[in-house]
């Protein structure tokens, strides 16, 4: 059934909320943003046609208070919510309470995140579906005595690693069994602090690992597209911190098989929306599932620039109803594109996030850009694009409360060279 949305309501902030903002305003849709006491004046708030207050600071009682954003969307007559990422984007009981109250989630059902949401779980799934995974022992172990006999059985180094975890929270290697043993109990109590959910589970440690995600895109009508692969293997701490699309690394063979193998594990949930299936690719270019995004990943930017498809368009398309507007057929790849994610820390306190007022942003201009460029790399000045997707301003609070991600950094040229021409031309201006 399809239905209109003329309305919608960004359950989120910073610039994930000015970019959604930004896609509903070219269609002619009306935003709601929603905001704490902190953010009163934020980028995000300007954005929108109308914001309204959901609480305190701490996230805890505002970004994450499922009843207040309920109520916001209701007085706001708003008939729809995106997430964005984080927060309540992959929160089962925020898209069942949109689901009880006649509100439509802009996103995938409360079951497919339900499944993909647990790694245990998800695991079991992708196997049903075809999909190579991780050798491991799919369940949950209790003891030390349990993980070290399944380290054993496995083969050291292994991954001891939380089921809900995210983020590189709840993980540890281990080489031998003491390590295991260690890694048993620091990866239990940080995944309950984290999580509040101690279960754990183990798996093969994949050494020289690449991390490579498959964008997907799916209708209410079966059809499921996947899109080029990202590469986000320069990490930090286990988080992304550079992405491009696509990869230099795997081939035209090896995308194919993993962008089928995402989408049998898309229709295997009856997914719908946008969604990441992320993969470990070893040296040898075996791939194997790690986990399912059921939300927008903060890395898309770089996918939409080489692919041409707009993914916040796309995912209010699915929600309205509609089918998909390409075939897989049509799915090409369009150039070279990365992304540096920029953040507000201190590198003398060990990247600790930087908290104050925003006294000096200024953004690099395309032109400038390219100006620069037209000696050096005349390809590059010609077509290359530099995009950045920000949630700040000059003078912008920069809150303890919240992710220190500021903004991201985009650019888009010919081929890889002239991408990486490009942002180091942006990130100096």
């Amino acid at each position: 059934m399809q239905r209109t949305i003329s309305k919608i309501l960004i359950a989120n902030r910073g610039e994930i909320s000015c970019r959604v903002s930004a896609t509903a305003k070219r269609l002619g849709i009306k935003s709601v943003a929603v905001y704490s006491e902190a953010d009163r004046f934020a980028k995000h708030v300007s954005m929108a046609d109308e914001a309204v207050c959901v609480g305190p600071t701490r996230a805890a009682e505002s970004y994450l208070n499922i009843p207040r954003i309920i109520q916001a969307c209701k007085d706001t007559g708003a008939e729809a919510v995106h997430p964005g990422y984080g927060f309540l984007s992959e929160n089962t009981k925020f898209s069942q309470a949109c689901a009880d109250n006649g509100i439509e989630f802009i996103g995938p059902s409360p079951s497919a995140i339900l499944d993909m949401g647990d790694k245990i779980q998800s695991k079991k799934i992708a196997q049903e579906a075809g999909v190579h995974t991780i050798p491991g022992f799919v369940g949950i172990l209790d003891t030390i005595e349990e993980v070290i006999r399944v380290a054993n059985d496995i083969g050291y180094p292994v991954m001891i690693k939380a089921s809900a975890g995210g983020g590189g929270k709840g993980m540890r290697i281990a080489y031998n069994d003491a390590e295991a043993a260690e890694g048993f109990r620091l990866s239990r109590d940080e995944a309950m602090a984290s999580f509040g959910d101690d279960r754990l589970f183990v798996e093969k440690f994949i050494e020289e690992p690449r991390h490579i995600e498959i964008q997907l895109i799916a209708d209410k009508h079966g059809n499921v597209i996947y899109l080029p692969e990202r590469e986000c293997s320069i990490q930090r701490r286990n988080q992304k911190v550079l992405e491009e699309a696509p990869s230099p690394f795997i081939t035209p063979e090896v995308r194919k098989v993993m962008g089928e193998q995402a989408v049998a594990l898309a229709k295997q949930v009856g997914y719908h929306s946008a969604g990441t299936v992320e993969f470990l690719v070893d040296k040898h270019q075996q791939h194997y599932f790690l986990e399912m995004n059921t939300r927008l990943q903060v890395e898309h930017p770089v996918t939409e620039e080489i692919s041409g498809v707009d993914l916040v368009e796309q995912m209010i398309r699915v929600a309205e109803g509609k089918e998909l507007p390409f075939k897989q057929s049509d799915i090409t790849i369009k150039g070279w594109a990365l992304e540096s994610r920029v953040y507000a820390e201190d590198p003398l306190r060990g990247f600790l996030p930087a908290t104050g007022r925003l006294n000096r942003y200024i953004e690099p201009c395309q032109a400038a850009v390219r100006s620069a460029l037209e000696l050096e790399y005349p390809e590059a000045a010609e077509d290359g694009i530099v995009r950045c997707d920000s949630g700040v301003t000059e003078w912008s609070e920069i809150s303890m409360h919240y992710d220190p991600l500021i903004s991201k950094l985009i650019t888009h040229g010919k081929d890889r060279p002239a991408a990486l021409k490009l942002m180091a031309g942006a990130l100096d201006r």
